[in-house]
């Protein structure tokens, strides 16, 4: 934050257009005009002053798309490769995620879990609130894994996983399951979609229906999509991945879902 601003916040907040250019939605100008034009909603009411200040704290969205001013946080994606732990500092001197976040100044932490055997996306951010929603089985935030297995999968086994298969640890029943296409005479590779966050629940079921997995990889989380990210490569969230994830973390706080959950698949 620039001196200005910093002596406008000690006051009685800053200008909105101006932490909204600060936080990269635009410039000031051009966010003026989305002011003006009720694009902006301030705490969920729509503002169109432009002498309204705010705190970074406040909750801004432009066209209902949520918005971080606070730009002390930090958003990044990972394609997390096989045989690293989800874990900052692991206790047994595993590979860990240090290696990918040794070089932000930031003090980050992963959203959930993937098993050392299981690649693919995963969040890493120094925000708690977004983390928690994010991996709480309670807000509902679907992931999409895509799995190669043994053996043939027929559709009727399909329709066991979103049924719902008998485990351990109680029932569970996969949000979407499809079947993508054959990998050789005997795997099969499947597509699943679930919101469950327990562990290495995704291996667990299609073991229970009898077809191990040979390999797994998470695609998506929420909104975001792992794309052309390589095994090992890292990034910062694009201004529009962030929204959808901040957008999503606030609708499901405000709808007062419960609380503490782990993940592990």
């Amino acid at each position: 934050m620039s001196p200005e601003a910093g002596r406008e916040a000690a006051d009685d907040g800053v200008r909105l257009q101006k932490l909204m250019a600060a936080a990269g939605v635009a410039s000031r100008r051009v966010s003026e005009n989305m002011i003006e034009a009720g694009r902006v909603q301030v705490n969920g009411e729509v503002v169109t002053e432009l002498g309204r200040r705010v705190q970074e704290t406040d909750l801004v969205s432009v066209d209902g798309v949520a918005i971080q001013l606070d730009t002390s946080r930090r958003y990044l994606m990972l394609n997390k490769p096989v045989g690293i732990v989800s874990s900052l500092q692991d206790d047994r001197g595993r590979p860990d995620l240090q290696r990918f976040v040794s070089r932000y100044d930031e003090r980050l932490f992963n959203v959930g879990r993937l098993d050392a055997q299981t690649s693919g996306l995963l969040i890493l951010t120094n925000d708690g609130e977004l983390a928690h929603v994010l991996a709480h089985p309670s807000f509902g935030v679907l992931k999409t894994y895509i799995a190669k297995v043994e053996g043939r999968v027929s559709p009727q086994t399909i329709g066991r996983l979103t049924a719902g298969v008998d485990l351990e640890d109680g029932p569970i029943a996969a949000d979407k399951a499809r079947i993508i296409g054959q990998a050789g005479a005997s795997e099969t590779v499947v597509e699943i979609t679930l919101h469950s966050g327990r562990n290495r629940i995704v291996r667990r079921m299609l073991e229970a229906v009898g077809h191990p997995v040979i390999d797994l990889v998470r695609r998506q989380f929420g909104p975001l999509h792992l794309g052309t990210l390589a095994p090992g490569e890292i990034r910062d969230l694009t201004k529009a991945e962030l929204g959808a994830l901040l957008t999503i973390s606030r609708d499901a706080t405000s709808a007062g879902a419960d609380t503490d959950a782990t993940e592990a698949d």
